[in-house]
C-alpha cells in the first residue's frame, strides 16, 4: 500500500465513506458468498459510483486487516484531508455563519484508537464540529478509528495540532470557554452552567490531563462517582460530558 493509501473497513464505515467520497476508493474488497442485505447495499452503492470491486476469501480479508473485524468488506482509498492549527478559525466561522455557539472536544493524551473511534462517534452524535487532538502521544486517523467511528470520522474533522495549550489559549482568545475534566476538582458536572461557546478538554484513562493542559482550563469539572470504581472509559465520560453540555444548551 503507497503511503497516501488508506485502509478502511467495517459496514459502516465504508458505506458512509462511499455515500460522502466515493471518488477516494481505489479498489474495494468484498467476502466471497456474503449476499445479506448490508452488504448488498455496498455493492449497489460501489456500482452506481463506479467503484472497482474484488471478490475475496475471509483469509485474504483478514491478512489485509491484519486481525480486526473486516465485518466482510474492505476499501483501500485515497489519503484524506488533514486538518490543522490552521483549519481552527475557519471551523469557528463556520459555527457563527450557522448561527450556532462553537461546541469543541480536545482529547489529551488519547492513544487508544477505539476510544478516539468511539469519542468521535459520541461527537458526532451531540453535534461537536471538530475534536482537536495533539500531533505526539495521541490516537490517529486509522482503519480501526474509522470503523468504530462507523462513519462519524467522515463528519466529524479531526485536528491535529502542534502545542495544545497555544492552541486551547487561542480558542479562549476567540471567545471559546474551556471545561476541563479532572478528578480532583469539587465542581460537580451538573451544578455548573455550561452553555455558550465552549470546548470540553478529556485526558487519557488514568493519567487524565496533562499539567498545563489543566491549568489552561478556564473550569474544571467532575462526574460524581458513587461506587467503588473511580474513573469512566475516556469515551463514555465524554458522551456523559457532552449530553450535559447538549441538554444545557437544549434549556
Amino acid at each position: 500500500m503507497a503511503k497516501q493509501d488508506e485502509l478502511v473497513f467495517g459496514i459502516h464505515a465504508v458505506n458512509e465513506l462511499i455515500k460522502r467520497a466515493p471518488e477516494r476508493f481505489i479498489e474495494l474488497f468484498l467476502l466471497k458468498g456474503r449476499e445479506d442485505e448490508r452488504l448488498m447495499t455496498i455493492v449497489n452503492l460501489s456500482k452506481k459510483y463506479g467503484i472497482s470491486t474484488q471478490l475475496v476469501s475471509r483469509k485474504v480479508l483478514d491478512e489485509k486487516s491484519e486481525g480486526e473485524q473486516h465485518q466482510g468488506v474492505l476499501a483501500r482509498i485515497t489519503q484524506g484531508r488533514t486538518y490543522t492549527e490552521n483549519d481552527i478559525d475557519g471551523i469557528l466561522a463556520q459555527a457563527k455563519e450557522k448561527n450556532v455557539a462553537p461546541f469543541l472536544l480536545i482529547l489529551d493524551g488519547v492513544t487508544d484508537p477505539h476510544n478516539l473511534g468511539a469519542c468521535l462517534r459520541n461527537a458526532d452524535a451531540a453535534g461537536v464540529q471538530a475534536i482537536i487532538v495533539p500531533k505526539d502521544n495521541a490516537a490517529r486517523l486509522t482503519a480501526t478509528v474509522r470503523k468504530v467511528a462507523v462513519g462519524a470520522a467522515e463528519t466529524v474533522p479531526l485536528v491535529q495540532v502542534t502545542n495544545l495549550v497555544r492552541t486551547m489559549k487561542h480558542l479562549q482568545d476567540s471567545g471559546v470557554w474551556i471545561i476541563g475534566t479532572a478528578g480532583e476538582t469539587e465542581n460537580c458536572l451538573y451544578d455548573e452552567k455550561l452553555s455558550g461557546p465552549m470546548a470540553l478538554v478529556m485526558g487519557a484513562e488514568g493519567k487524565g490531563m496533562r499539567r498545563l493542559t489543566r491549568e489552561t482550563c478556564d473550569q474544571l469539572v467532575k462526574l460524581p462517582m458513587a461506587g467503588s470504581v473511580s474513573s469512566l472509559n475516556v469515551s463514555v465520560a465524554a458522551g456523559i460530558c457532552l449530553f450535559e453540555i447538549v441538554r444545557q444548551r437544549r434549556t
